[in-house]
């Protein structure tokens, strides 16, 4: 059984309740979640800290995903409490500020990953704020017993990638059609949130598809084209 697991937190430093702020009439958590329905998987799971649980319960539930809370600060927990609610076999993991993921993409490496039966699995190079991780449930539940470290509890696959004596690590380069590690898609900052807010307008009124390739073309031409006008 494969599932699509979403960790996501109200709080942020640099970027205060952002998980909340409004793109394109809904909130950016529920563009993440509307973005991730389009992979393959059994179950779509939003894994949030307990006290994000009332704010983001009907949020998931439009989006068609089930959610658990888990402890704030031991992120690795939590995909862990649903590992073993729903006897998952493989997470493909992802992060509550990326609303304009890949799904094209994501389907590719897991299928990777299932092929070569890696522990993770996940592209590099790929645009900033674009990649999920296809991680084994087995390999999860090993470093949760196994690490100590805050880092590699509150970032989930440090753990694995650090101990290739022990996993099969599979990190492989994008392919041409989406390698693009110049690009930035991820949500972190206000000028962050202001240029989703510009980009998904753009792929709105461009295109009824939001693969990786569309929203490549839609941020070059958004931004990439308008930084040369400028400096000419």
């Amino acid at each position: 059984m494969t599932a699509v697991v979403l960790q996501a937190r109200l709080d942020s430093t640099r970027l205060p309740g952002k998980a909340l702020l409004n793109l394109d009439g809904k909130p950016v958590i529920f563009r993440v979640m509307q973005a991730l329905g389009n992979i393959p998987c059994d179950l779509k799971a939003l894994a949030c800290a307990e006290d994000s649980l009332s704010a983001f319960s009907p949020l998931a539930e439009e989006a068609g995903f089930t959610i658990i809370a888990g402890p704030k600060e031991d992120v690795l927990e939590r995909y862990c409490i649903v590992i073993r609610k729903y006897s998952i076999d493989r997470v493909i993991r992802a992060t509550g500020d990326n609303p304009f993921v890949f799904a094209d993409a994501a389907e590719a490496i897991n299928r990777e990953a299932v092929s070569l039966n890696a522990d993770y699995s996940g592209y590099m190079n790929l645009p900033y704020g674009a990649g999920v991780e296809s991680v084994a449930a087995s390999a999860l539940l090993r470093a949760a017993k196994d690490a100590q470290l805050q880092q590699e509890r509150e970032h989930v696959c440090p753990y694995l990638y650090n101990h290739t004596e022990i996993f099969k690590i599979h990190r492989p380069q994008a392919p041409d059609c989406w390698n693009f590690p110049d690009i930035r898609l991820t949500i972190d900052t206000r000028e962050d949130y202001d240029r989703a807010c510009e980009l998904y307008t753009v792929l709105k009124n461009q295109s009824q598809c939001f693969n990786g390739e569309s929203i490549i073309k839609a941020y070059r031409k958004s931004f990439t084209q308008g930084r040369k006008s400028t400096e000419g």
